[in-house]
């Protein structure tokens, strides 16, 4: 990024100037360096509206973005190395140095930055909200004020490793009817492109009357070679604004809904969800975050609307006496009983924070079992959709061959 500067050199000299540097903070160091005092720093006016879009494209690339495997081994490291006794600049520098991702490393050293001069841990952390999420930067402020930084860590790491193995299953899940469905659709294309024009060619040189279902297979193939690349401009232009209308809220929440209604993967959905809120609330309270701070945190990092609502819901009714388990009662579809008799039993005993680890870990083996399932239930759908498309294929252009031959 470009930057304007203006400085005081040791004589009392002023300079000002532009230099390209990662961040404001990368600028000044390099001009303490150099010698000289800092007095501003500011974006160059012409590099705003470029910066800014440069961002937007950055933010769109899924390789730009630090990934969430590289930050549960920032947590762990630094919670180490701080329980080992190293001052949090010197283990900070070490993580800034032993990560090869740019931007991971660009945010780092603006959290050594403002380490030095005085800011706390948490602050820098909130200074870079697309890579620290709240939980992360609540977590680590929990620490510092109780003075346990590195059990904070160790519980932080722990609540992400098993947020990053519930997100593996769930995709584990995914992949797989995932890439047979491109692959069949791939094949699709290929053959509506090569063969079936080959064999029109021998059908109209015979000039034999073809079934409905060979009329249907070559009136495709004629589409795809006659409008293929504008019907594939065509799609991606509905994929796109697909995506943009459902940043909308009402659109968004509708299609949350639906799909919480699917069979299979809606259950799925919910286990997810109640898992990452137990584990979430557990690893707060932990923590030592107060129970209103902790569904606050909890309610912002949850993506699907309907839980974050019912979480945001629960803090208004917990201000007027009402309990956790008797809040979320309320909405059985969202939350099963099983989990509000555990933490209506944490309640009663003062022990919420481990019942909601129970309740974590037992939704957690139900995501495992649920994916596995959902694995051996899908391999022979796909089988019967692949085989069924396959047959109906080869019926409608093997039966004008064997009219053919029946002919000669």
């Amino acid at each position: 990024m470009l930057f304007s500067y203006t400085a005081k050199a040791a004589e009392g000299k002023e300079t000002k100037g532009e230099r390209e540097a990662e961040s404001r903070a990368a600028l000044a160091r390099a001009l303490r360096e150099e010698g000289l005092f800092v007095i501003t720093i500011e974006e160059s006016q012409g590099a705003r509206s470029l910066s800014g879009f440069l961002e937007k494209v950055k933010s769109l690339n899924p390789f730009s973005r630090v990934p969430l495997s590289e930050k549960i081994l920032f947590s762990k490291n630094l919670g180490v190395m701080i329980g080992a006794g190293l001052p949090l600049t010197r283990a900070l520098d070490a993580l800034r140095q032993e990560t090869s991702n740019a931007i991971f490393k660009a945010a780092i050293g603006d959290i050594i930055e403002r380490t030095k001069r005085g800011s706390p841990l948490s602050e820098g952390l909130k200074a870079h909200p697309k890579i620290f999420s709240e939980l992360f930067s609540a977590m680590v402020a929990a620490g510092e004020k109780s003075g346990k930084l590195e059990e904070s860590l160790r519980i932080l790491t722990g609540q992400m490793q098993n947020d990053y193995e519930l997100r593996r299953r769930v995709r584990g899940a995914l992949i797989y009817p995932a890439v047979v469905m491109t692959a069949m659709i791939g094949v699709g294309i290929v053959m509506f492109v090569t063969i079936v024009p080959m064999l029109q060619s021998t059908f109209k040189e015979f000039n034999l009357t073809l079934p409905l279902s060979t009329r249907a297979i070559i009136g495709i193939s004629d589409f795809f070679l006659s409008y293929g690349i504008w019907a594939a401009g065509v799609f991606i232009v509905i994929v796109i604004a697909f995506f943009q209308l459902a940043k909308k809220p009402v659109i968004h929440r509708a299609l949350q809904r639906l799909m919480l209604r699917m069979p299979l993967f809606g259950s799925l959905i919910k286990q997810v969800n109640v898992a990452r809120t137990a584990r979430t609330l557990a690893s707060l309270l932990l923590a030592g975050i107060q129970t209103l701070e902790a569904l606050t945190v909890t309610a912002r990092v949850l993506t699907f609307v309907a839980y974050r609502e019912a979480l945001e819901r629960a803090y208004e009714e917990i201000q007027k006496g009402k309990t956790i388990s008797s809040i979320l009662r309320v909405n059985p579809a969202l939350f099963p009983n099983l989990l509000n008799e555990m933490i209506a039993v944490g309640e009663e005993t003062g022990n919420l924070s481990d019942m909601l680890e129970e309740a974590a870990q037992f939704y957690e083996a139900e995501v495992a079992n649920t994916t596995k399932n959902l694995s051996t239930i899908m391999e022979p759908l796909l089988m019967i959709v692949i085989g069924g498309a396959v047959g109906f294929f080869a019926v409608a252009m093997i039966t004008p061959l064997y009219s053919m031959l029946g002919n000669i």
